[in-house]
């Protein structure tokens, strides 16, 4: 059984001393999801809350968050983080919001507490932002996703580990190589396949290359986020002309382009 690292030989909580290990590239991804009321969820997605902006409140309060995690979290070493990512993944059949957190570094120790923080934080954030007219919002779960580097590897919410971050030299046994899906820094909700709408899906991929955010990229757009959102959900068949026209402008591109449909023929 594994010893816990925080814990001295007489069991006193302990800083664990890092002083030996060799600094290498960190990452981790974390994840929240906050369950609202469907008034809620529609001010935040028409970016109509009377506080403001929920979303991108939530995201800076998410990267402050990571950047103090130190300070929150007895244990925890500071770091000099070279990046944090906070995104937002809209639920629309349960009126709720999966936020990604990410954190990167270089150095002897992980970053898995400052992405788990900063999803807690900005989840809290929302919930701060909506509670005049939903108190009853709820924080559904907070987990880790991904991490990587260090001696212990990697690790994926699915389970799958390595032990080792760097392939060792030894003969490859015939057969396929099964490969783990990672999450991505910002991540837009992963098409699934057979879906009917290959212009959904096209979409979502065009936004994950080029690192579209929907709110964002709707209010560049000058069209209303909730239309954009509707149809990446699959709560509407279509955008409209006039929206699609309007975001492959601010994308700096064509329609056809943006769903993939030079590439079909």
């Amino acid at each position: 059984m594994s010893k816990l690292s925080h814990v001295d030989a007489e069991g006193r909580a302990s800083m664990v001393d890092v002083s030996a290990k060799e600094s290498s590239e960190r990452t981790a991804t974390a994840e929240a999801i906050i369950a609202l009321s469907a008034e809620a969820f529609r001010l935040v997605v028409s970016g109509t809350a009377k506080k403001g902006d929920v979303l991108a409140t939530a995201r800076i309060a998410g990267i402050m968050a990571a950047k103090k995690t130190s300070e929150l979290i007895p244990l925890c070493h500071p770091l000099a983080l070279s990046h944090v990512g906070v995104d937002f993944e809209p639920l629309a059949e349960k009126n709720a919001f999966r936020i990604i957190a990410s954190a990167k570094t270089t150095g002897p120790t992980g970053v898995e507490m400052e992405a788990l923080t900063a999803a807690s934080v900005a989840a809290l954030t929302v919930y701060d932002m909506v509670k005049a007219v939903d108190k009853g919002a709820v924080i559904e779960s907070i987990r880790l996703l991904t991490k990587s580097g260090g001696k212990s590897g990697s690790y994926d919410v699915s389970g799958a580990r390595a032990t080792d971050p760097e392939p060792e030299p030894a003969p490859r046994k015939p057969g396929p190589r099964k490969t783990t899906p990672q999450v991505l820094m910002h991540e837009v909700a992963a098409p699934k396949m057979g879906t009917p709408s290959t212009d959904r899906d096209a979409l979502r991929t065009f936004m994950t290359t080029n690192r579209l955010r929907p709110l964002d990229w709707a209010k560049s757009a000058s069209i209303p986020v909730n239309e954009l959102y509707s149809f990446l959900s699959g709560r509407s068949s279509r955008l409209s002309q006039d929206a699609a026209e309007r975001l492959a402008k601010a994308a700096r591109t064509n329609v056809d382009a943006m769903f993939g449909r030079g590439s079909r023929r």
